[in-house]
């Protein structure tokens, strides 16, 4: 079986042995980052970018998402002018059994404590 063509628009992604822990601390360690994140593992599915409303630039949105896309923590492919965005939950728990969800529920936790959601 051969394997599709790579096209100019497909963006680089750790393989999953190349996911490091001390590379997803740091993409979670940013708020944005994790409220991404939160939203794509309350979804469930693949989310696009012009979903998510940060109260930051379109720049600093960018950086955010390349930032959890080169950590290893989400998966982003186009389809059609979209860049969509999933989280890579499968390979996270594989790696670092039990991590994504502690952090997911450290986050709820924290949130329902400050009052930001």
């Amino acid at each position: 079986m051969t394997s599709p063509a790579v096209s100019s628009r497909d963006l680089p992604h750790p393989e999953r042995d190349e996911i490091r822990l001390e590379g997803v601390l740091h993409a979670l360690s940013d708020p944005m980052r994790l409220r991404i994140v939160r939203e794509l593992a309350a979804a469930g599915a693949e989310l696009s970018c012009s979903h998510f409303d940060l109260p930051v630039t379109k720049s600093t949105t960018t950086h955010h998402f390349r930032v959890l896309r080169e950590s290893g923590v989400i998966r982003q492919v186009y389809q059609g002018t979209a860049k969509m965005n999933g989280l890579r939950a499968d390979d996270l728990d594989d790696l670092f059994p039990g991590l994504l969800d502690a952090l997911l529920d450290a986050a709820a936790r924290q949130a329902v404590r400050i009052g930001s959601g």
